[in-house]
């Protein structure tokens, strides 16, 4: 009887917190793992997979289309997560075009790449719960019309349309995973969640008097990263390609996230003031240790986000095992113990 072949997977972004986890769960299962990384990727961002055994680290630069042949070429994966991105909302006002470059452009270079080679595989995009924008009904499913409302979500739409267009034109196997906010200990610490978290642990350190934050009443449907990771392989397992929603259903506002981070280091944090003059302190001591800058607004805010993964649930089996308060409370006892702060 002859032996099954091992998969071959290559991920984009291996360096970022979904990548990390993912490539954790598909070594799990047996598969042999590739990823990618920058020439300039940051010394915190490769300290996440220097310790996972197995992992094959290739550079590449998903602005260059022959790197993109080349590394497609050389692995030969049955299946791609196109993780890699420039990923930060805020950021992607001020570098609109390198944004578009590297999320819209892309993911094209993966998808055309794969086709000129003729390689069947199968390609998983991240996709955003961003390309929803400014649109006013809650929670959003996979028919709910997109209205990004920043350079970051116009450029993830040009990506999933382009999975779209590719599956549907070259009968490719391409599906998109729109996901939602994602956290863990791992997020980037120019997140504002992780920002909270670690803020207060330098606060309980010592090292920082108060944290600044931007629009306390945004809400967003947070996740953990490692549920998110096991929901894209799921997709990818499917007998055809689609599009799922990868969400909890659930909606806390950047205020109720920075109350249960404090609540976890023993501070019952209390309101004062309003827009730009509010600000949050210790109901205890009076202490004030969160105030609002304007500098973190975006030009074009988008209030809140909630999804409904009904159709991933149903259709992958896939349940979120995390609850918003598990979460927040494993990202603030990864900060408070962090050797960094000591």
């Amino acid at each position: 009887m002859r032996l099954q072949q091992t998969k071959k997977a290559l991920i984009t972004g291996i360096t970022g917190q979904i990548g990390s986890y993912l490539a954790e769960i598909l070594l799990s299962k047996g598969y042999e793992v590739y990823g990618t990384i920058r020439r300039t990727s940051m010394v915190n961002a490769r300290e996440r997979v220097e310790n996972i055994k197995g992992i094959h680290l290739i550079y590449a630069d998903l602005t260059d289309m022959s790197s993109i042949e080349n590394i497609i070429h050389e692995v030969q994966p049955d299946e791609v997560y196109n993780l890699a991105a420039q990923s930060h909302v805020w950021i992607s006002f001020r570098l609109p075009d390198y944004t578009s470059d590297v999320n819209a452009l892309g993911t094209l270079r993966i998808c055309e790449a794969i086709r000129k080679l003729k390689k069947e595989c199968k390609i998983y995009q991240a996709s955003t719960s961003e390309l929803y924008g400014g649109i006013y009904e809650h929670p959003v499913t996979e028919e709910t019309p997109f209205v990004p409302k920043s350079p970051y979500g116009v450029a993830k739409l040009y990506a999933y349309w382009i999975m779209r267009n590719y599956r549907e034109s070259y009968n490719m196997f391409c599906s998109n995973g729109i996901v939602f906010n994602t956290e863990s200990p791992r997020r980037g610490e120019n997140f504002v969640t992780r920002k909270i978290t670690l803020g207060i642990a330098e606060i309980m350190k010592g090292k920082r008097e108060f944290i600044s934050l931007g629009n306390l009443n945004a809400k967003r449907d947070w996740g953990h990263a490692r549920d998110t990771a096991l929901a894209m392989w799921k997709i990818l397992q499917t007998e055809k390609p689609d599009d799922f929603v990868i969400a909890t259903g659930k909606a806390h506002s950047i205020r109720e996230f920075a109350e249960e981070a404090f609540k976890h280091a023993g501070i019952e944090i209390s309101w004062r003031g309003q827009g730009l003059n509010e600000e949050g302190y210790d109901k205890n001591t009076g202490k004030v240790y969160i105030v609002v800058d304007p500098i973190y607004f975006r030009p074009s805010e988008v209030n809140t986000l909630i999804g409904d993964s009904t159709k991933a649930r149903t259709q992958l089996g896939w349940e979120p095992q995390y609850t918003f308060e598990a979460l927040v409370k494993e990202m603030m006892d990864h900060d408070l113990k962090s050797p960094n702060l000591i």
